[in-house]
Parts: C-alpha cells; structure tokens; sequence
C-alpha cells in the first residue's frame, strides 16, 4: 500500500532510490471514478520499475481538464483510493493541467501513459492519440516514455455515460 505525500517527500525518496539503483516509474492523471482500465494500467506500470509514482491531479486541475461536473470524487478520496492498491507506491497531488513538472523534478526513469495518448514531439506527424506534453522533458534526459495498451470500453467517460443512460 501506498501512501500520499508532497513533492518535497518525493524529491528525498528519489535521492535513496537512486542510490540503491531502483528504477521510478511514474505516471498522472485524474483516476474520477476508479475502474478495471485503472487497475490494469497501474498494474502494469509498476511492472516495469521498483517504485510506482502516480501524479494525481487537483479538484481544479480536473474541472479544467474535464468541465464543471468532474472530478465526482474529491482529490484526497482519489488519493486514497489509488494508495491502497498494492502496485502504487506514493500518491502526489498537482493543480497544474499537465505533469511537466513533477516529470522535470522527478526525473522518472520511465514515464507511463495510456495507449490513448502518443508520445511523438516531433512536428508534422499524424497520430489519432492526445499529445503527451511530458514525453519531450523525460526524452530530454534520456528517460523512457512507455505507452501501454487501452481497455476498450473502460473510461471514466464511459462509465458516467453508462450510469446516465440508466438512471434515465
């Protein structure tokens, strides 16, 4: 189980990390109704390191992010929830729109996102997923960005639809 703690915690964490070689692995988002995508996800983003950040973002940065309506469930509460799966680590709460950075302070040796997201930085390329603003800063220190595989049919977005459509 993990814990939710301030960057500054996290930045001390980091230097013994590293002094022991251990790999982070770090990964954001807003986790509004916690799902099998989610747990999936965060189990197979801790895979691949020893130690397993989640990014969480604000009750602002989330009704920025995903309208007036959202977050339906409070930051600390999400905090909370994601804490007690086995395969995170810390929880560390930001009210920026993106990770940049937590990414630029932290320094992940690997960056996790959703295969709905993709990780080119360069111009002029076509690509169906949202861009990933942090994948140039770990590129940038010779990190790695990982996009791991969506589950079709488990987002937040659709779980809401679904609740909607059978209340109506």
């Amino acid at each position: 189980m993990g814990d939710l703690v301030s960057l500054q915690a996290l930045l001390a964490l980091r230097a013994a990390w590293r002094a022991r070689g251990e790999t982070l692995v770090f990964t954001n988002g807003v986790f509004d109704l916690l799902h099998l995508g989610h747990v999936r996800y965060l189990q197979a983003a801790k895979e691949l390191g020893h130690v397993l950040v989640v990014g969480l973002n604000s009750d602002a940065s989330a009704r920025r992010l995903k309208g007036a309506a959202r977050p339906l469930v409070p930051q600390r509460e999400r905090a909370e929830l994601l804490a007690a799966l086995a395969c995170v680590d810390h929880v560390v709460i930001f009210g920026d729109d993106t990770a940049e950075g937590l990414v630029a302070a932290l320094r992940p040796e690997v960056y996790v996102k959703g295969g709905d997201y993709t990780a080119r930085t360069g111009g002029g390329s076509q690509s169906a997923g949202k861009p990933l603003p942090e994948a140039a800063i770990v590129e940038g220190y010779s990190g790695k960005v990982v996009l791991l595989p969506y589950l079709p049919g488990h987002s937040t977005s659709e779980l809401i639809a679904r609740i909607r459509q059978a209340v109506e």
